[in-house]
């Protein structure tokens, strides 16, 4: 099961990365260094009624983007290693890369959405 989930995101964000003409990783970290943080910034700042994070978020991109435009690939190549050596970190505990990715990349998000939006609708 964990490896189909596996299967399933990456082959969905490689489908992404060939609608658009990017690479898998310039896609990766579009969508798991922004969109995703970008969506949750978002709701926090519902929650706390100032855009604080998604301002903080906002510029931390364009600082990148103006720093990195001409090479943005090779940032985005960069960034995914340093996120594949995060994941492979949890080898010390037992976890082999895709169980990590997993954890990591799905099932921690799909909590950190879960608890979000029930506060939001406590709100």
């Amino acid at each position: 099961m964990i490896s189909k989930c596996f299967q399933v995101v990456a082959s969905g964000l490689n489908l992404i990365a060939k609608t658009f003409g990017m690479t898998y990783n310039e896609i990766n970290i579009i969508v798991y260094y922004l969109i995703v943080p970008l969506s949750w910034t978002i709701m926090i700042d519902i929650l706390i009624k100032k855009p604080i994070t998604t301002i903080l978020l906002i510029t931390a991109w364009i600082t990148i983007f103006i720093f990195h435009h001409s090479d943005f690939r090779q940032w985005c190549d960069w960034a995914f290693q340093k996120s594949v050596d995060f994941l492979l970190w949890f080898k010390r505990i037992g976890w082999n890369y895709i169980l990590s990715s997993v954890i990591i990349c799905v099932v921690v998000p799909i909590i950190i959405y879960a608890a979000l939006i029930i506060a939001l609708i406590k709100h």
